[in-house]
């Protein structure tokens, strides 16, 4: 045990991506010209199925470089079942956890349930699973987690995050987050955010991000401040991301 808990307060210091929610994108036929059912069916299909892809001059999550300060790249793709609030996906990130670990791809495979509890409140969970390529013989830190998120208004978040089997070192770890984004002018929009994640064993730490987005045509261009208050560690950065999705 006390390895395994070595080695999960260690990878604490890396911490793992979340997931994109399945957006619809439904196109009806005019009504003058309305399409046959087999092309209307396969419109519908597309619609469902969405895409995302960012470039990103360091790969951060939950206030930790996770590809040594590095630029990454990273796509995803997701598919929601019609009107009925699940959705599958996957997304991947090139990673550098160092020469311990060894590991440079990371993919991570979600299914969850979307639904809208009202005007105002929209609930989303999830099951996501993390994996990592390219480690050093006998390092296996794959896992699952279980996501909830919590959203007002399309504008306040609530996350929570939680495995009993943290970096496969059979450790409980919970995570907490709220975030938030307000449009200030000129199509530019403010984030803010901070988290804490408790690991079992009394390890535990706060991270916190703030940032400046804006749409320029299909593309998103973000600047975003990381931080945590680990000790000893120097985690303050900026990183710049231009991102795309459709």
């Amino acid at each position: 045990m006390t390895n395994k808990l070595s080695l999960a307060l260690a990878a604490a210091l890396f911490a793992l991506p979340t997931f994109a929610f399945a957006q619809d994108a439904e196109e009806a036929a005019p009504a003058a010209e309305e399409a046959p059912a087999e092309e209307k069916a396969a419109d519908e299909s597309e619609s469902n199925l969405s895409f995302n892809a960012a470039l990103v001059s360091d790969y951060v999550f939950r206030g930790i470089s996770q590809n040594n300060f590095e630029p990454a790249l990273q796509a995803g793709a997701d598919y929601s079942f019609g009107d009925s609030g699940f959705y599958v996906g996957a997304w991947g990130s090139n990673i550098d956890f160092g020469p311990a670990d060894g590991s440079d791809v990371e993919v991570d495979f979600y299914l969850g349930y979307n639904v809208d509890l009202n005007d105002d409140w929209n609930l989303d969970l999830n099951v996501t699973r993390y994996n990592y390529f390219g480690g050093n013989p006998g390092v296996d830190g794959d896992y699952s987690e279980l996501i909830g998120v919590v959203t007002y208004g399309e504008q306040y978040s609530l996350t929570v995050g939680y495995t009993n089997n943290y970096v496969n070192a059979d450790v409980n770890q919970l995570y907490v987050g709220l975030g938030g984004t307000w449009e200030v002018g000129n199509a530019v929009n403010l984030t803010a955010g901070v988290g804490h994640s408790d690991f079992e064993g009394g390890f535990n730490y706060t991270d916190w991000t703030l940032g400046v987005n804006r749409d320029f045509g299909p593309v998103n261009i973000g600047l975003n401040y990381y931080d945590t208050d680990i000790s000893g560690k120097t985690s303050d950065q900026l990183v710049l991301a231009f991102s795309i999705g459709g």
